[in-house]
């Protein structure tokens, strides 16, 4: 099963706990520190300060006066796994490292997250043995969480993991406001009119696909998505694409891509494994065939990943190569555009 291309952008409860009837006036990161032993006051008080606890559905202070009755919520811009986490010896390609944050390179096949038939052989898999951390499925301090974004499975490209309580939750801060700059490559099929465009439309699960996501007309159902498009080369029958995100909704680029009638290439659950454009001729089905060989999944890949460093406060923006199956594509597609009308590739 196929994950989130991208962790969706909304809160998630962790902890929820009711202030007793008989409890005496108490600041809230007191309170909260004395009722969960397994999470550190320091991380409390960062979370408090980060936005992260409300009572009621208002953020408080770390000088809140918790009541009687109140009810505290610990919340967080990413679900709570769930699992014990493996350490394995796996290979990263760690592009930036510094004592609070790792930048890696996803390949292309690899899941980030164990759960759904992958249990062992994930990103968090090999990140939990370069860190050291290894945690049972009952685990209360989700250190875990070091992953505040996720990219699918078939999508290579650029993660952000925090080393340290401070780093993930201001982090985890920015992906919440939108504040990262996310840029990603793609090939999607068709010539888009346009030199550059918008796809703002709200995503929501596809309720006769449960895999899917689709696009909700209703403005009151979905969530809002907004993706900004822009051309780089054109091939005919098929186009590369610079693709940067203001929001970060499951699956995205490729329902945004495929809603405009631009199918990311190879995506298969959005029609992108069948030939959208093109001739009838049977070299052109084999040219594309041989292009589905290249590239076996999703044309997609993360290039750029910028944010404002936790502690530091600087800018940091970082690039990474196009991988080399998505590169032989461009290099097959230039070919075959530059001999079009001929189908002889």
């Amino acid at each position: 099963m196929e994950e989130p291309e991208l962790l969706e952008q909304e809160m998630y409860e962790h902890f929820r706990m009711v202030v007793d009837n008989g409890q005496a006036p108490v600041r809230i990161d007191s309170y909260m520190a004395a009722h969960m032993e397994d999470t550190s006051r320091n991380r409390i008080q960062l979370a408090i300060k980060e936005g992260f606890v409300q009572v009621g559905e208002k953020t408080v202070k770390a000088n809140y006066i918790v009541r009687p009755g109140d009810v505290i919520r610990f919340i967080m811009p990413y679900q709570r796994r769930g699992m014990e986490i493996i350490p394995q010896d796996i290979p990263l390609d760690i592009v930036y490292e510094d004592d609070d944050l790792l930048v890696v390179n996803k390949p292309a096949g690899m899941c980030v997250h164990p759960g759904h038939g992958n249990f062992d052989g994930t990103l968090v898999n090999a990140l939990a043995h370069y860190l050291g951390i290894s945690q049972g499925p009952e685990a209360q301090d989700e250190r875990m969480g070091i992953l505040v974004h996720r990219i699918d499975k078939d999508t290579s490209g650029l993660l952000l993991v925090a080393k340290k309580d401070e780093a993930q939750l201001r982090l985890a801060k920015q992906f919440f406001e939108h504040s990262i700059d996310r840029r990603y490559r793609a090939i999607v099929w068709g010539d888009i009119k346009e030199d550059e465009g918008t796809v703002d439309a709200n995503i929501g699960r596809d309720p006769n696909d449960r895999l899917r996501y689709r696009i909700c007309d209703d403005p009151e159902q979905g969530k809002h998505a907004v993706t900004h498009y822009r051309v780089l080369e054109r091939f005919g029958y098929v186009t590369y694409v610079e693709c940067i995100l203001e929001t970060g909704r499951t699956h995205q680029i490729r329902v945004h891509m495929a809603s405009i009638g631009h199918p990311l290439f190879n995506d298969a659950r959005y029609g992108g494994s069948e030939i959208r454009k093109g001739t009838i001729y049977s070299k052109y089905r084999q040219f594309i065939g041989n292009c589905f060989e290249i590239c076996p999944r999703q044309a997609l890949h993360a290039k750029t990943l910028g944010f404002e460093h936790p502690s530091t406060r600087k800018w940091l923006q970082f690039d990474s190569q196009i991988p080399t199956d998505m590169s032989a594509l461009l290099d097959k597609w230039r070919r075959y555009a530059g001999n079009m009308p001929e189908e002889d590739e």
